[in-house]
């Protein structure tokens, strides 16, 4: 079970993560929105919005470099496997409150305002709930590592992210034995990148570059000024 869930359960995920993102920009190009609901009540967003974005950010590249630079790079610039271990649990804890408490104001808005309840769709709340259980499982998981501040734990999952991504048959066996929160918070991320494809999540893909450069083509005309279609 440890090697289908830690060590082929990563590939379908990720599999389904890319192909289904690319489909649905392919066949369903006008549902690729963050479907924000700003345009309904903006003043209770902007705060919790910030938080809960800002701190997802920090977390995930922080996880992404933290777990997929190898370690080599680290030890060449001075970064003992200590000091990596700490900065990750000051700098994850900090910024896991930051987004739970925005994540928490988004939910209770979309379902405490009639109007913007009305307008959530199933998977908008529900995306919205896995990534608060992410977040508190992610929190908890701090009170493990701070057991072990010399950086072994962390070294189980670099090993095994990296395995992951580098096809080693063995990536499961690195986290086999640690303790029973990292693994849900492990699988329950895997499920989110499962998902990811059908939900509004999508528009992290969508790094709108060409607005920003002299090669836009120019602003879209929806209407005429006369008032007819376009």
């Amino acid at each position: 079970m440890n090697e289908f869930l830690f060590g082929t359960f990563p590939y379908i995920a990720l599999t389904v993560l890319l192909v289904g993102s690319i489909a649905r920009y392919e066949r369903d190009p006008y549902t690729w929105k963050s479907s924000s609901s700003q345009l309904l009540r903006r003043k209770q967003l902007i705060i919790g919005s910030v938080l809960f974005h800002v701190g997802v950010l920090v977390i995930f590249f922080g996880h992404l470099i933290g777990l997929l630079t190898p370690l080599s790079i680290f030890h060449f610039f001075g970064i003992s496997d200590g000091f990596k271990q700490t900065l990750a649990v000051v700098a994850g804890g900090i910024a896991g409150v930051m987004a739970l408490i925005g994540g928490i104001m988004l939910l209770a808005r979309r379902l405490g305002d009639p109007r913007i309840r009305v307008n959530s769709s199933f998977a908008d709340i529900g995306i919205l709930v896995l990534l608060l259980l992410q977040l508190v499982l992610g929190l908890l998981t701090i009170t493990i590592s701070i057991q072990h501040l010399d950086g072994a734990e962390m070294l189980k999952f670099m090993a095994w992210a990296q395995g992951i991504f580098f096809f080693d048959g063995k990536a499961a066996s690195y986290i086999e034995d640690v303790a029973l929160i990292f693994k849900l918070h492990l699988l329950l991320g895997l499920f989110i990148f499962l998902v990811f494809p059908f939900t509004r999540l999508v528009h992290m893909l969508s790094v709108p570059i060409r607005y920003v450069t002299p090669w836009r083509k120019g602003y879209q005309i929806v209407r005429s000024r006369k008032g007819g279609p376009k």
